[in-house]
């Protein structure tokens, strides 16, 4: 699922009150049948996992200490990674095209290679749900492609992805349903095919679109408000 909407018509918000950062206004989050605020958060950490917009790194470590940390919500508070957690990390490091750089410490990374560890980290903690705030952020065209098919495959696979992002072409390519923000408490949910229509992109964004065809792929893009001469 993508979440689409103009800034600041709250869809951090909306990841933040469905991971349990804060309370929702009315109503509960339920996670596999459970109310969120009865569930332990390491529960919800082996079963939930988000990914923030921002990310800063307090302490000295390598990416590869980086990625392991997804596993802690599964290990006990006394224990040492296992050569499995281990493995885990290395292949999600591997997925996000960063194998080359786990000795590198992660405050060394640039933007577009530190969202990406944020992601592998994601995949280390392996929960059943993932949360992603706008995570193409930083992202040069190819690892966004790799990405998105990586999600894709999580979500063929039985997980639940829900991600915010900006740019409806990648959204009609890739995802099978839409959530619509409007900012004022409308929201529309539904099949990507049905939704994504210039109609209700020019509604949500407050600019006209239209349809662009290229060979065999049909693009929606926003098309400019010029001032007439």
């Amino acid at each position: 699922v993508c979440m689409l909407g103009p800034n600041g018509v709250g869809k951090t918000l909306t990841l933040h009150t469905l991971a349990g950062l804060r309370d929702p206004a009315s109503g509960e989050v339920q996670l596999a049948g459970h109310a969120l605020q009865n569930l332990s958060r390491p529960d919800i950490a082996r079963r939930l996992g988000l990914l923030l917009q921002h990310h800063e790194d307090a302490f000295p470590v390598t990416v590869l200490e980086t990625a392991l940390m997804g596993r802690h919500s599964h290990i006990g508070f006394w224990q040492w990674e296992s050569p499995s957690d281990l493995q885990s990390a290395r292949a999600a490091l591997e997925d996000m095209d960063l194998a080359h750089l786990e000795q590198r410490p992660a405050g060394s990374l640039s933007g577009g290679e530190r969202r990406r560890l944020s992601m592998a980290t994601l995949l280390v903690q392996n929960p059943d749900v993932l949360l992603l705030d706008e995570p193409m952020n930083h992202l040069d065209p190819l690892h966004r492609f790799s990405l998105l098919e990586k999600l894709k495959s999580l979500a063929g696979d039985g997980r639940t992805v829900l991600a915010s992002i900006h740019d409806p072409v990648l959204a009609s390519r890739y995802a099978d349903n839409v959530l619509l923000l409007y900012g004022d408490g409308r929201w529309k949910y539904g099949p990507t095919a049905g939704l994504l229509t210039a109609g209700h992109l020019g509604e949500l964004y407050s600019t006209p679109f239209a349809r662009y065809s290229s060979g065999n792929d049909n693009v929606l893009l926003p098309v400019a408000n010029r001032p007439s001469a």
